[in-house]
């Protein structure tokens, strides 16, 4: 029976699967994080945010080991008003659908299977099913090895997701440590949370664990656990890394944390070519295409180094960043099921919509910790979240309104020269911290490198010389960076604790994720965290500034709003 509700429940669960979660009721702290489990948060004004429960955000919640029960409480206890009976019934109807389909082996024979025999019959006979199923089999049908990701995709797009039981091959052996004191001296040891999500993912070497994502906030360790990972599974390993940094800073991670020596340990980037028993490679090299035309059959070449994935018998693969995962590796992964493949990452959201096969093909969410329950173990720094409002003069207003379509209006507003003053005033406010200025122009942020005298990093500088920036400003000699997109990929900036955002992608959650996670390592004097983002006023910035802001109010963060005028 359900609990009976609150006076002032801070939910409102509404037929069409929307939740309405007033902000200023007592207990919307306690089943935020709850409801952030099984919901998607799709927009946070002021005071009423509005969550919808879907297919896939069950089925992740179910994967990650929430009950039924759990889900259906948490509503009925913060809900406001009685439950609408169509939602119990449909969360589980859906809720249950996970699993109700079995991709199972029987000696070198792949089966899939299911209890519920009408269920079985009726995804057989749908024709995109049919395609990638062989002949009936006792309780299942047999199905193609290399098509075991089809099969998994196209009965996710059906309703009725897979649990996939087929086990892993091992990959050649490696045997190898997690050091108790690093090489450069400090105590290592993973941390509880750490330990829970490498269980989480590999369940003991068992077919229930060894596919899924790892959701935790940048600072947080997420390459910690990737080292865990390899630590249990004792095998070959391909890293997949979004930049040739972020290659560098997981080869200094293997060498200083465990017994790998240097030997053990290839890159496979642009600059060199190594193949070893852990490679660490970028999406950009795999996904490298020549443009030069078969003259046999006049189509565009290939990916040529795509075939490292499958040139080497990997018992791993570690998709770093894997909300950046390209479409070409999506379609090489499907063909490689029989490997356990993890994903790392800040949030599942991707801006190309394509949520659904991260879930089928690398593996559902196996673990995930609200950023703020972090924080308040002192895991991650606290963080203050700003919103700076500025105004933007009448020619460029009209300049703005003019524009052809929305992208254009956005960046003439993104660009607003009066967000230079009001950023040189916060650069002097902290000049004393170790500060980065982050934006989406390329015109806009040389600018602002000229007027703040600061160095400016863009994916044009070459490695070396973002590598030498990098450690010039973890050592103090360089407090205030320039940085452009590249600064939301895997850079490892221990020291910052102020970043000042000047324009970015549109509405993208996935970029303030990974920006606000710049500065979150904890600080040595505890001290809070700052994110600005200074926005033109009643403009497009705005609108997509708010859009981003989404991803602050799902991790329950509050942000302020403040006026140009209190900086100058």
């Amino acid at each position: 029976m359900l609990a009976s509700p609150p006076a002032v429940a801070p939910l409102i669960v509404q037929s069409d699967f929307s939740v309405l979660a007033d902000i200023h009721a007592p207990d919307y702290e306690t089943v935020r994080p709850i409801l952030a489990r099984f919901a998607e948060l799709e927009r946070s004004p002021e005071h009423i945010h509005f969550y919808k429960i879907t297919p896939l955000s069950l089925w992740n919640a179910a994967a990650a080991g929430m009950s039924l029960d759990q889900i259906v409480d948490a509503l009925g206890r913060y809900s406001r008003f009685t439950l609408p009976s169509n939602v119990v019934a449909d969360i589980a109807d859906y809720f249950g659908r996970y699993g109700k389909l079995v991709i199972d082996s029987n000696g070198a024979t792949l089966l899939l299977r299911s209890d519920d025999r009408d269920l079985l019959q009726q995804v057989a006979a749908d024709k995109r099913v049919a395609a990638l199923l062989g002949a009936r089999n006792g309780t299942g049908f047999e199905v193609n090895p290399g098509r075991r990701g089809d099969l998994k995709q196209t009965l996710v797009e059906l309703g009725y997701p897979p649990h996939d039981l087929a086990g892993y091959v091992e990959g050649t052996l490696l045997p190898l440590e997690l050091l108790p004191v690093s090489n450069g001296g400090r105590a290592f040891g993973l941390r509880p949370y750490q330990h829970e999500a490498v269980d989480a993912f590999y369940a003991g070497g068992s077919a229930e664990g060894g596919s899924g994502v790892i959701v935790l906030p940048c600072g947080a360790g997420k390459t910690i656990v990737g080292l865990g990972v390899i630590g249990a599974a004792q095998t070959h390993t391909l890293i997949l890394c979004p930049n040739t940094v972020a290659v560098r800073q997981w080869i200094t991670e293997l060498l200083d944390k465990t017994t790998l020596r240097p030997e053990d340990i290839g890159e496979y980037t642009a600059d060199r070519k190594e193949i070893k028993p852990v490679t660490i490679a970028t999406y950009q090299i795999l996904t490298y295409r020549p443009f030069a035309v078969d003259s046999a059959t006049g189509e565009v070449g290939g990916f040529p180094h795509m075939q490292l994935l499958k040139q080497a018998d990997w018992g791993l693969l570690i998709y770093d960043e894997v909300h950046l995962l390209p479409a070409p590796v999506f379609r090489a992964t499907a063909e490689l099921q029989a490997r356990r493949r993890l994903g790392l990452t800040a949030t599942l959201i991707r801006e190309d919509g394509r949520e659904r096969d991260v879930f089928s093909l690398i593996g559902p969410k196996k673990y995930d910790l609200p950023w703020r329950d972090l924080e308040q173990n002192g895991y991650i720094a606290e963080a203050e979240c700003i919103e700076v409002r500025v105004e933007m003069d009448s020619d460029r207003r009209m300049l703005a309104a003019l524009a052809e379509n929305r992208m254009d209006a956005y960046r003439i507003a993104a660009e607003n020269p009066r967000k230079l003053e009001v950023l040189h005033a916060l650069t002097q406010r902290h000049r004393h911290d170790h500060v980065l200025v982050i934006g989406q122009y390329i015109d806009q942020l040389q600018a602002v490198a000229r007027r703040l005298e600061a160095p400016l990093l863009t994916g044009k500088t070459p490695t070396a010389e973002r590598e030498r920036l990098y450690d010039a400003f973890k050592r103090g000699e360089v407090p205030l960076l320039i940085v452009s997109k590249i600064a939301n990929f895997a850079i490892d900036l221990p020291d910052a604790d102020v970043a000042i955002q000047i324009s970015g992608t549109f509405g993208s959650r996935q970029e303030e994720a990974q920006r606000l996670g710049r500065i979150l390592r904890p600080k040595a004097d505890s001290r809070t965290a700052r994110f600005y983002t200074i926005v033109t006023r009643d403009s497009r910035d705005q609108e997509f500034a708010a859009k981003r802001q989404l991803f602050l109010a799902e991790q329950g963060y509050r942000y302020s709003i403040a006026e140009a005028a209190e900086y100058l």
